[in-house]
């Protein structure tokens, strides 16, 4: 296989969020340690080492190395909202690439200040953030606002990204929007060329903990035609190919399904 690409791991590290999605799946089963492995650095040390040891490329035991090939591991920190979380997550981010692992991160974007990405973007590949318009109303419908409801200052956002850019010249910017019954008819275009993003990966989304939200057919297809114009970095998931398509860890260190039927189940 000629330039395989690296294997994604993505790990929810929390449940919690100072937001509230009406589509987010971030909910999982009740586990026999109730408190989320980012509370112990113990055992967050010892599950990134384990995750490394069996996903590194050199490990032929592995059941996935008879399927495909990879050339490297990355480890995509998500939530919740992981940045809620902010005095642990830089040195989890570095014994991660003390290990290996390359790391990405998927943030909504709203605690994005200078000093943690001081601390971050010098050691990330990817930088994710999560927006679904320009549009306060639309985020308010959406729940992407806080309890005081407040939206993500995207003017703050804007120069935290630049910010970034300065601190790694190599480090690579994706936005992610999920298309839904408040956005779908919405043209991002001018967002999108304000940020210029590297990549942006348009979702469909999933009906996992409601249906009223879902779009259809013809307006997912819709809003991706409306934007062909970014072509080059849109990257568009249908709701097939999102359905058990990525390998992912739950905040109690399990792995877990994102099936459209049960969510969280691990």
């Amino acid at each position: 296989m000629h330039n395989p690409k690296p294997l994604v791991l993505n790990w929810h590290l929390t449940e919690a969020c100072n937001y509230r999605g009406q589509y987010c799946y971030a909910a999982w089963n009740d586990s026999i340690c109730p408190r989320e492995l980012i509370y112990d650095s113990q055992r967050t040390a010892a599950l990134l080492n384990a995750l490394y040891r069996f996903f590194q490329p050199s490990n032929f035991v592995n059941p996935l190395a008879s399927q495909l090939t990879w050339s490297s591991v990355r480890l995509n920190l998500a939530g919740g909202e992981q940045l809620l979380h902010a005095k642990k997550l830089p040195a989890i981010v570095t014994q991660a690439r003390d290990l290996g692992f390359e790391v990405s991160m998927i943030s909504n974007g709203s605690h994005l200040d200078n000093d943690l990405l001081g601390c971050l973007a010098p050691q990330l590949s990817w930088l994710g953030v999560s927006v679904d318009s320009s549009n306060p109303e639309t985020n308010l419908a959406i729940g992407r606002v806080d309890r005081r409801g407040r939206p993500l200052d995207l003017d703050s956002l804007a120069k935290g990204l630049v910010k970034a850019r300065q601190l790694n010249s190599d480090l690579r910017i994706e936005l992610n929007t999920v298309v839904n019954q408040h956005n779908h008819a919405e043209n991002l275009g001018s967002l999108i060329r304000r940020f210029a993003p590297d990549k942006w990966k348009v979702l469909r989304m999933l009906p996992v903990v409601n249906q009223h939200l879902v779009v259809s057919d013809e307006q997912f297809a819709a809003f991706v035609a409306r934007h062909h114009a970014f072509t080059r970095i849109l990257c568009a998931e249908d709701n097939p190919d999102m359905c058990e398509s990525y390998l992912m860890i739950d905040p109690h260190g399990r792995f877990f399904h994102n099936s459209p039927m049960i969510p969280g189940q691990g």
